[in-house]
């Protein structure tokens, strides 16, 4: 039931912002009940690393080793995001940026995209995991549009319109899997379990123009190149926590869904045609991103070609395959979203100070903001795959199993990028942190939600580097050996 407790947890913090008197009063209730979803969200995965395999309710809601890895990074980053949006949120509105009644909006969209990715990763019915896929898509625009301006309203308008003309090939490629699923398996049921029952008896010439559909379809939700061009401009333009969500756990979600499709096709279609698929789009958004990132002038922009650069991390993991390579593209899933969201927690601080994201006028921010100067510089040695961090590990594993699989070109490549990205970042934020501080610029303190929260997921960060709970490597392998058919 712990899954049940989740769910209506969002969907009362969803209805509940226009009873409280102050936005900020909300803010803490609000960070309260994502610690609650975070506990469930942990107890829930220890029931299934434990040896309880599955749970599932009324044939609708299904949670497996997959589901319960998922749910446990949502829940994190959220809880991550809501402390965050307490102080940022309180500080937009003392500086007359937003409304008050416009932060108690800011709240209900916050928590209604939070149910909606919780919702794909919980239900059986792929058909419901597009629906949910799709609602992710109409919630978050209002958030990536907040700001309404110019340019935010732009990329809202360029965030539907691509990812709906995705999502839109998605449901193709849903059609033909249910097509093929009950034309040659007598299976009537758009239910993942009832899918994978029968996925031996279906015809692999249709699997394959349908996960082609579903690559593509949920690959330009997942940010893969070059499906990618909404990404950029959506990152950028919201508010940091909303950019921390959607880099984090948004992008993932979609990857989610490609997987549960995957394991179908692998047990089916030989594992090299999904592979090659994925090393491709992998490859390619690598060597696309490292352009971008190399030549980037806006930090939250930098930020957003980054997140394309570790899903194709993921992606060419996923198509290394293997034990080694699924489970270290599983692992880089939770390492991206911790790295990342603390980046762009400290991005938007910035960005507010400077009242700009330009990096050629970003300039000595250890000096105008020493710890959120430490964050950055130490994240970002983080997020180009620097050891002792997490994200060093998770990278080290995919590039490993690249070798093991034979694949000693894709994996050079991928080395190659990653070395021009890590220089990249390294070279971007030490101008950010240790450039001349500009003569009028004041030493701000930081927030005290910001620094609790930096030190909460950068103790991630560290720790995963080195030791991982028996919990989550548990999760880890079973969820790999999900995909696998095994």
């Amino acid at each position: 039931m712990d899954i049940i407790v989740i769910l209506v947890i969002q969907l009362l913090l969803a209805v509940s912002p226009t009873f409280f008197g102050k936005h900020r009063n909300f803010g803490y209730f609000n960070a309260a009940g994502y610690l609650l979803s975070l506990i469930y969200s942990l107890c829930l995965a220890l029931s299934i690393a434990k040896g309880v395999g599955v749970i599932s309710l009324f044939n609708f809601f299904y949670i497996d080793a997959l589901s319960a890895y998922f749910i446990l990074t949502i829940s994190l980053i959220n809880f991550a995001s809501s402390v965050y949006s307490i102080k940022y949120i309180s500080g937009d509105v003392e500086e007359g940026e937003i409304s008050a009644s416009k932060a108690v909006k800011y709240y209900s969209l916050f928590n209604l995209f939070a149910l909606s990715m919780y919702f794909v990763t919980v239900v059986n019915n792929l058909g419901m995991v597009w629906v949910a896929i799709e609602m992710t898509t109409l919630v978050s625009a209002f958030l990536v549009g907040f700001h309404n301006n110019k340019m935010s309203i732009e990329a809202a308008w360029k965030y539907i319109i691509i990812c709906s003309a995705g999502i839109t090939l998605a449901l193709l490629g849903t059609i033909l899997f249910y097509y093929t699923a009950s034309r040659d398996g007598g299976v009537n049921s758009l239910n993942w379990t009832d899918m994978m029952s029968v996925a031996r008896k279906m015809d692999p010439r249709m699997l394959k123009i349908a996960f082609l559909f579903i690559i593509v379809g949920y690959g330009t939700k997942a940010g893969l190149v070059p499906m990618h061009t909404w990404l950029p401009d959506a990152h950028s333009q919201s508010p940091a926590p909303i950019s921390a969500l959607l880099s984090g756990v948004l992008l993932k979600t979609a990857i989610y869904a490609i997987l549960r499709y995957t394991a179908i096709i692998n047990k089916c279609v030989a594992v090299h045609y999904s592979s090659n698929l994925f090393i491709f789009f992998g490859l390619l958004s690598l060597g696309i991103s490292a352009g971008f990132i190399l030549v980037q002038k806006d930090l939250k922009r930098l930020l957003a070609y980054s997140s394309v650069e570790h899903i194709g991390v993921i992606a060419t993991g996923l198509g290394f395959g293997g034990a080694a390579g699924l489970y270290g593209a599983l692992f880089h899933v939770f390492n991206h979203a911790v790295n990342k969201s603390l980046m762009f927690f400290g991005a938007g601080y910035v960005v507010k100070k400077y009242k700009t994201g330009d990096m050629n006028v970003i300039r000595g921010v250890m000096g105008t903001m020493p710890f959120i100067g430490t964050v950055l510089i130490l994240g970002a040695f983080a997020l180009g795959g620097s050891p002792p961090f997490s994200i060093f590990v998770s990278e080290i594993m995919v590039i490993i199993a690249g070798f093991r699989a034979g694949a000693y070109l894709p994996a050079v490549l991928a080395l190659f990028f990653l070395a021009v990205i890590f220089g990249s970042l390294i070279y971007h934020f030490s101008r950010i942190v240790f450039g001349k501080r500009p003569q009028d610029m004041q030493v701000s303190a930081c927030p005290f939600s910001m620094k609790f929260i930096s030190v909460f997921l950068f103790i991630f960060i560290c720790i995963m580097g080195f030791k991982m709970p028996w919990f989550f490597n548990k999760l880890l392998v079973s969820a790999g050996n999900i995909i696998r058919g095994v």
